[in-house]
């Protein structure tokens, strides 16, 4: 198995956003706010090479929005999913698999784009494409708080293809993969605990999508049920640093990677690496 982090966007959230009720006092120790409160993150992607397999773990923004919607997320341009693959020696019609944590925008949007014609249409045009039943009929019709997040433009193409596998709780499709239904964030999220070499590599996504966010109250402002995920979250920590598993981090510009320990005060983060320092 090839584990390659895929950096789809750099871009800007706001720092309350991003901590929920977390002080700026405290946040802004780790985060450097710029004038409008922004603070830089990243949509980091995950490419498992496995058993002649090509599994993409989310795609990103991509660009078939107008102007407006990402100069308000400050996106760098010239970084996208594409541009990222094509640097480690892949292309679209590579990917074989994608799979979406959840249906949000900055997780699924490139994965559709606009041809020529104006028409949407998948941009992985050889991949199959899976991702929770509980979160897809949640993303067709969005509660007034997620409306600005699931777009009806990056679900029909996927529809329309053919090649969307609905996956009920507890179905594995994938080899070395097991997948588990978090519902804090957003309802019907999978997290992908990927075994590699004995070790077991958890890509966090938006359980906990940087690595201030691990405290248990130190959660997103956009998570739509935050009790569960502060349940979820210490369940899920207690358990990783009890089996030593290692967070790939989703969001955060500056970690990529860590493990975490438990201490009088709680689990902790512990060590901070890079996927690519680590034996696969």
């Amino acid at each position: 198995m090839e584990l390659y982090p895929v950096i789809a966007d750099n871009w800007k959230m706001d720092g309350g956003v991003a901590f929920g009720v977390v002080p700026k006092s405290l946040w802004s120790r780790h985060h450097i706010a710029d004038p409008n409160n922004m603070i830089q993150i990243t949509t980091r992607c995950l490419l498992i090479v496995d058993n002649g397999r090509k599994i993409l773990i989310d795609a990103g923004l991509g660009d078939k929005r107008d102007e407006k919607y990402y100069d308000v997320r400050f996106r760098e341009e010239g970084v996208s999913i594409l541009n990222s693959l094509q640097q480690l020696g892949f292309t679209a019609s590579d990917i074989t698999d994608v799979l979406f944590t959840h249906l949000h925008d900055d997780h699924a949007g490139a994965a559709t784009r606009l041809d020529e014609d104006g028409n949407l249409v998948c941009v992985f045009e050889n991949a199959h494409y899976w991702v929770s039943e509980i979160n897809w009929e949640w993303a067709l019709k969005p509660n007034r708080r997620e409306r600005a997040a699931y777009f009806a433009h990056n679900l029909e193409p996927l529809q329309q293809s053919g090649r969307l596998h609905l996956l009920k709780e507890g179905e594995q499709p994938f080899e070395n993969i097991s997948l588990r239904t978090f519902n804090g964030h957003t309802r019907g999220q999978l997290i992908p605990f990927i075994q590699s070499n004995g070790k077991t590599i958890v890509f966090v996504a938006d359980v906990i999508p940087m690595l201030f966010n691990i405290p248990i109250a130190y959660g997103p402002a956009v998570d739509i049920d935050p009790l569960v995920s502060m349940d979820e979250k210490e369940q899920f920590l207690a358990e990783a640093a009890e089996n030593k598993y290692i967070l790939i981090f989703q969001h955060d510009a500056h970690t990529e990677c860590c493990t975490v320990t438990k201490t009088e005060k709680g689990v902790k983060a512990d060590q901070t690496f890079y996927l690519q320092d680590i034996k696969q």
